[in-house]
């Protein structure tokens, strides 16, 4: 009913309405407070949390995954390969396409992720930014590696060295045997 027009309103009432001079001062006073004119409705934009990222993200090293939640054998899986390429599980954040759905690119940047990895589809704007998988990608101070989601890696041992020899190219590990 906020944001009825005039012509609306005198539809629902039939009889004229008169302001007390302080009532008059009172809604004044509370439209130059919003600085709102009076003939514009006031629609406040939604104001939404950070995304909610899990795990300590004290590295800025961000995994983006499909699935709504990981199961055990695949959340070992990417608990191994992290620790592969020098890291532990408590230097990353996690986010499930879930939560990071209907939520904008700058919200997204505003997490400040220095590598992302993204495992599978996700629902947000950032899963269109590059189209070939396995590849490291930058854009600015933040690298990129897109791939299949963990669920289909944990299945195909393909996969798995593929995502293998880009994480070894992502985080500068030595390919030379000894």
């Amino acid at each position: 009913m906020e944001n009825d027009s005039i012509e609306e309103l005198q539809s629902l009432l039939t009889e004229e309405i008169y302001l007390i001079p302080q009532d008059r001062e009172d809604i004044l006073r509370q439209l130059a407070e919003a600085e709102v004119s009076p003939t514009r409705p006031v629609q406040a934009e939604p104001i939404l949390d950070p995304i909610a990222v899990r795990g300590n993200f004290s590295k800025g090293i961000l995994v983006l995954h499909e699935e709504p939640t990981l199961n055990p054998e695949v959340m070992e899986m990417l608990v191994n390969m992290i620790k592969a390429v020098g890291h532990s599980m408590n230097e990353v954040g996690m986010v499930s396409s879930a939560r990071l759905e209907n939520r904008s690119m700058e919200e997204f940047q505003a997490l400040n992720a220095h590598v992302v990895l993204k495992f599978g589809v996700i629902k947000h704007p950032v899963n269109a930014l590059f189209d070939q998988s396995y590849e490291v990608h930058a854009i600015d101070e933040t690298e990129y590696l897109f791939a299949d989601s963990l669920s289909s890696i944990f299945e195909d041992k393909k996969l798995k060295v593929k995502l293998w020899n880009s994480l070894q190219i992502l985080f500068n590990l030595s390919t030379n045997k000894k």
